[in-house]
């Protein structure tokens, strides 16, 4: 049996490296082992979606959808939200 490719959600894949000056979950764990944080790129990835999640939480709350765990789990790695929180941080 062959191993899965990945997620990708209804709008591309969901990744940090594709947005200018991101990192890859690889490099973040690298990065974090570095700093010593002892860290793999799976823990990376869900150490991230699960701060998108928190995130998502608190915009379903604001424009009152469901905070189901299904709609967290769609709107956290979709990378248009990802790259709209970027986008809201590099403005602050």
């Amino acid at each position: 049996m062959s191993m899965p490719k990945g997620h990708k959600s209804s709008h591309g894949y969901a990744t940090v490296s594709k947005i200018e000056g991101g990192m890859g979950y690889r490099e973040i764990a690298l990065k974090m082992t570095e700093t010593g944080d002892r860290m793999n790129h799976s823990t990376a990835r869900n150490v991230f979606l699960s701060a998108m999640r928190k995130i998502a939480s608190e915009a379903c709350s604001l424009y009152e959808v469901p905070a189901t765990d299904a709609n967290l789990k769609k709107i956290s790695s979709d990378p248009r939200f990802q790259s709209g929180i970027v986008d809201i941080l590099k403005s602050m």
